[in-house]
């Protein structure tokens, strides 16, 4: 290590000297200030014990990823071996200033990490603040050291994270949600900005926030809180009706999330709060055929057709998913058959977005094709399934059985074919650009 601060600066003298002569030359890093990863200057540099330095976002990175070694000599390697080069950092900040008329700016000084003491005595003053009588503001101070302390870093966020953050800070928002004296929803928005950095949560903190008083505040947040406050509100949702044990405590408050979640999809704020809502709602509506009954009934199959319309791959994947869940149910069928865009824009989904969304398409039209409980087929299905025709249901399904799939696509596919043939002689229109998906997909 001392033998390589030397040689930095050297550089560095070298830089200098060459300061004036260089000028109008393109300056190149000295390939000791790169980190072996990302081959970038180093920031932040550590050293690990095979004496091998790199950027720290880098490694933690690399080490996140679930690789336990070192890249360059593959010796094990943990997140704790990690060591701050103190001298080659001071001397990569003198060639930043040795070199500022070029351009180059110094690196600041990295802030010192967190430890999981400090962090455990700070969880240990929120769960203090929130059982007394005045918690609310407390609360909010401690959180905002919290929110800072995970700002800062990554290494932070992880330490937090590590010792059960995200239980502690369930359990404050619980707390201050129940309380008969209610706070200020800017403090409970606050504790709800540092719980979503410490996702995804475990099946405990995602149970705390599934109790009502605390999901009764999650769905006033999510309709009628401030921007920052409302996406994260549905992030937090998400979480907990994704958790198979904390969804059993939610059977009184279903009205209210498909009401809230249902209201941000019709009018999204933002992408990432439009894909989180889609995800929850899928989670719901496969929960039980009365949500996704309830979900059909609160407008959400028309909002889902008229989005595919021009959705892009990830959403068009996440309202298929949740459009083929919703139509389990007769209410979902019944709106969807409603809609003349319905059977249009399920049969162009295919071939033209992914492999998964094709086969949703395909689900999602078998259960729209099926006759209604009591086996008669209504001039609706019929409709539907000519619709599916017209713009060339039949030779999609028949060049899917071709390339392949998944058997249960297969079955369903096969079954939509007997469907559609009954109506075969129907004028039918095929798009040539609708294929263009199939090399991938037979691939």
């Amino acid at each position: 290590m001392a033998l390589l601060a030397r040689r930095a600066r050297r550089a560095v003298a070298k830089a200098v000297s060459l300061g004036g002569a260089g000028a109008g030359v393109e300056l190149a890093i000295p390939a000791h200030f790169r980190c072996p990863i990302s081959l970038d200057l180093m920031r932040d540099p550590v050293t690990a014990p095979t004496g091998i330095t790199y950027d720290r976002e880098s490694i933690e990175a690399w080490l996140d990823t679930g690789r336990a070694t070192c890249p360059v000599t593959h010796a094990p390697l943990r997140h704790e071996d990690l060591v701050p080069n103190h001298a080659i950092r001071r001397v990569i900040q003198d060639w930043c200033v040795a070199n500022r008329s070029r351009g180059v700016e110094r690196i600041p000084t990295p802030k010192i990490p967190i430890t999981p003491v400090q962090a455990s005595e700070l969880l240990f003053d929120l769960a203090g603040a929130a059982r007394r009588h005045d918690a609310a503001p407390r609360c909010a101070e401690v959180v905002a050291k919290i929110k800072a302390l995970a700002r800062d870093s990554e290494r932070n966020r992880r330490c937090f994270a590590s010792i059960g953050a995200g239980r502690a800070l369930a359990a404050a928002f619980d707390s201050l949600a129940a309380a008969d004296a209610a706070p200020t929803g800017r403090v409970l928005e606050d504790i709800l900005s540092a719980l979503v950095s410490m996702m995804p949560l475990d099946d405990e903190a995602a149970g705390t926030l599934g109790l009502p008083s605390s999901m009764g505040s999650l769905v006033a947040i999510a309709e009628n809180g401030s921007l920052a406050g409302r996406v994260n509100a549905v992030l937090a949702i998400k979480d907990v009706v994704s958790c198979d044990g904390a969804f059993a405590d939610l059977s009184g408050k279903v009205d209210e999330i498909v009401d809230a979640l249902v209201k941000i999809v019709k009018a999204p704020i933002c992408p990432q709060a439009t894909k989180a809502a889609m995800v929850a709602t899928y989670h719901l509506a496969r929960s039980d055929e009365r949500v996704a009954a309830r979900l059909a009934t609160a407008g959400l199959v028309p909002v889902l057709i008229e989005a595919l319309v021009e959705a892009d791959k990830s959403m068009s994947e996440k309202a298929l998913a949740v459009l083929d869940a919703v139509l389990a149910s007769e209410e979902g069928r019944a709106s969807a058959w409603a809609h003349a865009l319905a059977m249009p824009v399920l049969v162009k989904k295919m071939f033209r977005v992914s492999d998964l969304a094709t086969e949703l398409a395909v689900s999602a039209l078998w259960r729209l094709g099926r006759a209604p409980r009591d086996g008669k087929e209504d001039e609706a299905v019929t409709r539907c399934l000519v619709d599916a025709l017209r713009v060339g249901a039949f030779q999609k399904l028949l060049l899917l059985l071709q390339v392949g799939c998944r058997d249960a696509t297969k079955e369903k596919a096969t079954e939509l074919l007997k469907m559609l043939n009954k109506y075969k002689g129907v004028g039918e229109c095929v798009d040539a650009v609708d294929f263009r998906g199939l090399n991938k997909l037979s691939a």
